[in-house]
């Protein structure tokens, strides 16, 4: 027992300083961000309270019968306006968000319900989701809680993994094998974000997806849908396994210029056509990473042209409409108004 014990202290003191370390680079940038044009901030800020308004009283939020996958999205939506479990003016909301997503932590270590036929989708938001609150969670005995969740949902994660290194909608033992792009995406951001935040993953899940993505890599620098059905690059999913090999540190991967070429000439002029395969807030939630972490140069420049499409379609209310329902277009918007608050540091630069 001594052991464990060890190592759960050595997590919190991991997470402690993480905390310490990206609160001292987020305020500084959050301060460079509060210079931006106020439309911005008055949007962001709408934004907010519309998410927090429509949180019903068990702690979720819910559109096309993905409750799990909402919350997280909304939760993280609302920390990085810079809330936390315990401070700002969005802490309950998000106290009772960990809540319902730790309430549907399995014993198999699965974060949401087995009924629903694209679990890993909940399961890896919320992974991401919990392991932005780690570091800044200060009460010992949750701490502890989320430590114990994660460590499971990565284990989790880890098995559910096909033999081709990538995931699909359910387990690959539930789903005959079957992976594709986007839940794989889902699964690495959300084991990265654990693993940056002292949650041990280990580095063959992460470096085996990394293959998979490079596996469905086509001669266009495209990324195909699925390793079983090449041909077809698709910009949504390459611009968010870009996204994720950055967030993994791969800079300098032989096939990262390929990848980012392609996404610029297929993403730059926001087109809401078939270049974005219908799913425009997703392929912009993880462009908009891509491009964030490419530096004020180009970032400042294409910030302008996507925040002012953004704002142009808020409701008056302060959400957003669009495929899959309000709260998850909502979310994504609000991810990517304030990316510049450096607040998460699963997008941190």
């Amino acid at each position: 027992m001594q052991p464990y014990l060890n190592r759960r202290q050595t997590l919190q003191s991991l997470g402690a300083s993480l905390a310490s370390v990206a609160m001292l680079s987020s305020n500084s940038r959050r301060a460079e961000a509060a210079k931006g044009d106020p439309k911005i901030e008055q949007a962001i800020d709408k934004g907010l309270k519309w998410v927090a308004k429509n949180q019903s009283s068990l702690g979720h939020w819910t559109a096309g019968g993905y409750p799990t996958a909402m919350t997280a999205l909304a939760g993280t939506a609302l920390i990085g306006s810079g809330s936390t479990t315990i401070q700002g003016p969005y802490a309950k909301n998000i106290r009772k968000a960990v809540d319902y997503i730790l309430g549907k932590s399995r014993v198999n270590g699965l974060i949401g319900d087995n009924n629903d036929n694209r679990y890993t989708y909940g399961h890896g938001f919320s992974m991401l989701f919990l392991s932005q609150i780690l570091g800044e969670e200060e009460d010992e005995e949750r701490r502890e809680e989320l430590v114990e969740k994660l460590e499971l949902a990565c284990d989790f994660s880890g098995k559910a993994q096909t033999p081709s290194g990538g995931w699909g909608y359910v387990s690959a033992k539930d789903g005959n094998n079957f992976d594709e792009g986007s839940t794989t995406i889902t699964q690495v951001q959300g084991l990265r974000g654990c693993r940056n935040a002292g949650i041990v993953v280990p580095a063959e899940v992460i470096d085996r997806a990394k293959e998979y993505i490079f596996d469905c890599k086509n001669p266009d620098g495209g990324i195909s849908y699925s390793s079983r059905n090449r041909g077809s690059s698709r910009p949504a999913i390459t611009a968010a396994a870009l996204a994720t090999l950055y967030n993994a540190g791969a800079y300098d991967e032989k096939h990262v210029p390929d990848m980012l070429d392609f996404c610029k000439k297929n993403l730059q002029n926001l087109s809401e056509g078939p270049n974005s395969f219908g799913h425009w807030h997703y392929t912009y939630l993880y462009y908009s990473q891509v491009m964030y972490r490419q530096g004020n140069k180009e970032w400042d420049a294409f910030r302008d042209k996507l925040y002012k499409h953004i704002i142009s379609d808020q409701k008056p209310d302060g959400s957003w409409e669009g495929n899959i329902g309000p709260i998850y277009v909502t979310a994504c918007n609000l991810i990517m108004l304030q990316l510049d608050n450096a607040f998460l540091p699963i997008y941190q630069r």
